[in-house]
């Protein structure tokens, strides 16, 4: 899906499902089922494709059943190779696919395909406030949380990052232009990374 209005500028979704869950064990976690059967990365990636219609998904490229699934949803799929491992290959290979495929955008809501229990109507609220600010991040009970969004101006930035450290050194840049709201979705706290998270 790609916007066919010239003046549209959307806000576009980047899930981010290419990492290797070391921690989960041999399994690959992104597959496994919630305690409702739903498998854990098409969870999160429903709730983002509710609220941001425009979404690309940044997978490892052996996941080929998930890509179908993920394509069937909607997202633009993109499979990060093997040999790139860290966390900062994914998210560029997700913002230079999200610039090619919508050049308009005006801003990248990022989330994360380990945490499916964000609601789509955070996520929506995210997307609305990047009109006010070039960084947007949900609260809870006073814990910031996931997803965070970015306005288009910060996406050469998001392209300098290096590691495993994701973003992180593009929020901590820009600490003092940081919007965050108090929402009640426990949700955007919970991130997966053990079986035992599962439950």
């Amino acid at each position: 899906m790609t916007p066919t209005d010239p003046t549209q500028r959307p806000v576009v979704g980047l899930l981010l499902a290419g990492g290797f869950s070391r921690r989960f064990g041999a399994q690959n976690k992104l597959l496994q089922p919630l305690a409702d059967g739903q498998l854990m990365a098409l969870r999160a990636a429903q709730a983002l494709i509710q609220a941001l219609p425009y979404s690309i998904a940044v997978i490892r490229g052996y996941e080929s059943s998930l890509a179908g699934q993920l394509m069937s949803l909607g997202f633009k799929v993109v499979a990060c190779e093997e040999q790139h491992q860290e966390m900062a290959d994914s998210l560029k290979l997700g913002v230079v696919t999200a610039q090619t495929h919508f050049p308009t955008l005006s801003g990248l809501v990022i989330a994360l395909a380990d945490m499916p229990y964000i609601q789509a109507a955070t996520i929506t609220r995210v997307a609305q406030q990047l009109t006010q600010a070039r960084l947007v991040q949900p609260i809870f009970q006073g814990q910031p949380g996931h997803p965070v969004g970015f306005a288009s101006d910060l996406m050469p930035e998001l392209l300098q990052v290096e590691g495993d450290q994701g973003a992180r050194a593009v929020l901590r840049a820009h600490q003092a232009e940081m919007l965050r709201f108090e929402c009640q979705d426990a949700g955007i706290l919970k991130d997966i990374d053990t079986p035992a998270d599962l439950v």
